[in-house]
C-alpha cells in the first residue's frame, strides 16, 4: 500500500450474522483493508446502516431469527440512505430460489459458507469498485443535467430579453418583474419550489410580442381599432412560440404568456376569463408587470410613483386584479421596494420610499 493510499480513510464494510463465529472469520479476511462494523441481530444491523456515514458495503446473512435477511435487504433498498448501498448475501444455502429471491430483492452477489478468503476479499473489492463508478457516473449525470437545466433557463431568459428588445424595454424590466412575481407568489403561500419555477418562467410572458409589428409596438400615441387587434395577439402568439412541454419551466411560460393580461372582472384577453379560471400564476404575473410598468419610463408615459402605483392596484382589486393577491403584495412590498432599488434604472420619481414607509404606501 502506498503512502496516498494509506493516507485514504478505510471503506466500511458492515457485517450481519446472527453466529458470533461467522462474523469473526469474515472480520479477520476483510481488517487488512477495511473498516469492519459487526451484527449479530438484524435490528442492530439496520441501526448501523442507517448512521452517519452508511457503509459501502453490507454482507449479510439469509438465515436469522426475527427479520431474516431478504427482509433486511428490502429495508436497506427502501431507505434513500441505504438505497445504494451493495449487498452481498452470505449464506450456507444453495437453493437456486433463495438465490434468486436475494437478487429479487436487491442483493447485488452471494459468497457461500463456508467463505474463501480470497474469493470474499475479490468480491468485496468488485462490488465496492462498482458502487464508486456507479456514483461517479451519477454524480456525472446530476452534473450534465443541471448544464442542460441551466442552458435551458439561459435560453428562456434571452428569449424574453429579445421580446424586451422589440418593446423598446431595457432587460431590467424581465429581472424587475420576474423577481416580483416570485414575492408576491411567496407571500401569497405558494410552495418555494414553484415560486423557483415562476421566477424562472415569467421572463417568457411577453415572448409573443416578437411576432407584433415594430410600428404597433413603438407607437408612442394610442392605438388605432386595428393596431389593438394586433397587440391583443400576443399572449397566443406567445403560447404557440412556447409549445407544450412536460418541462414544468416551460409549461408554466406558457400558461403565463397566455393568461397575463386575462382581468379578474372579464375584461381582459385573450379568452376573457374571470376569477379563478385565471391560472394563478396568470394572476400574480399580471400584478408584477403591471406595478413594474408603471413605475417606469415607457414611450408613451412618465413614471409612476410607488405611492401612486399601489394606489392604482388597490382602486383595480376586484376589477382587474385578484383582490387576495393584491393583498399578498402588500405583503411581499417591503421586498419588492429593496428588488426594484437593486435593479434600478432611475425610475423612481418623487421622495424614495424607505421599507418602514411601505405599509403606509400599501394601505392606500
Amino acid at each position: 500500500m502506498n503512502s496516498q493510499e494509506a493516507d485514504e480513510p478505510r471503506r466500511t464494510v458492515l457485517v450481519v450474522d446472527d453466529v458470533a463465529e461467522n462474523i469473526m472469520v469474515l472480520d479477520q479476511i476483510l481488517r487488512s483493508e477495511f473498516r469492519v462494523l459487526a451484527a449479530e441481530r438484524p435490528e442492530r444491523a439496520l441501526e448501523l446502516a442507517f448512521g452517519d456515514p452508511a457503509p459501502d458495503l453490507v454482507l449479510l446473512d439469509v438465515m436469522m431469527p426475527g427479520l431474516d435477511g431478504f427482509e433486511v435487504c428490502r429495508r436497506l433498498k427502501a431507505d434513500p440512505r441505504t438505497r445504494e448501498v451493495p449487498v452481498v448475501f452470505v449464506t450456507a444455502s444453495g437453493e437456486v430460489g433463495d438465490e434468486r429471491t436475494g437478487f429479487e430483492v436487491g442483493g447485488v452477489d452471494y459468497l457461500h459458507k463456508p467463505v474463501s478468503p480470497p474469493i470474499v476479499l475479490a468480491r468485496v473489492r468488485t462490488h465496492l469498485a462498482l458502487y464508486d463508478r456507479n456514483r461517479d457516473l451519477e454524480e456525472r449525470v446530476r452534473a450534465r443535467t443541471s448544464e442542460l437545466a441551466d442552458t435551458r433557463l439561459e435560453i428562456i431568459r434571452r428569449l424574453g430579453r429579445a421580446a424586451e428588445f422589440k418593446d423598446n424595454e431595457t432587460g431590467l424590466h424581465v429581472i424587475r418583474m420576474s423577481q416580483y412575481a416570485r414575492l408576491i407568489g411567496e407571500a401569497a403561500g405558494i410552495p418555494d419550489s414553484e415560486a423557483e419555477v415562476l421566477l424562472n418562467a415569467a421572463p417568457m410572458h411577453d415572448v409573443g410580442k416578437i411576432g407584433i409589428p415594430d410600428r404597433v409596438l413603438r407607437r408612442s400615441g394610442a392605438l388605432d381599432a386595428g393596431e389593438w387587434k394586433l397587440m391583443r395577439r400576443h399572449p397566443e402568439i406567445g403560447a404557440e412560440i412556447i409549445g407544450e412541454h412536460d418541462s414544468d419551466v416551460l409549461s408554466m411560460a406558457r400558461e403565463i404568456a397566455l393568461t397575463h393580461h386575462e382581468r379578474w372582472d372579464g375584461s381582459g384577453y385573450p379568452r376573457g376569463l374571470t376569477r379563478e379560471a385565471i391560472p394563478l400564476v396568470g394572476r400574480i404575473v399580471a400584478i408584477a408587470d403591471v406595478f413594474d410598468a408603471l413605475t417606469t419610463v415607457r414611450p408613451y408615459k412618465p413614471a409612476w410613483s410607488v405611492h401612486d402605483a399601489v394606489a392604482y392596484l388597490h382602486e383595480q382589486a376586484g376589477r382587474l386584479f385578484d383582490p387576495g393577491l393584491v393583498d399578498a403584495f402588500d405583503r411581499a412590498l417591503p421586498k419588492i421596494l429593496e428588488m426594484s432599488l437593486e435593479y434600478a434604472e432611475d425610475r423612481f420619481h418623487g421622495t424614495r420610499i424607505e421599507s418602514g414607509e411601505a405599509g403606509e404606501s400599501a394601505s392606500v
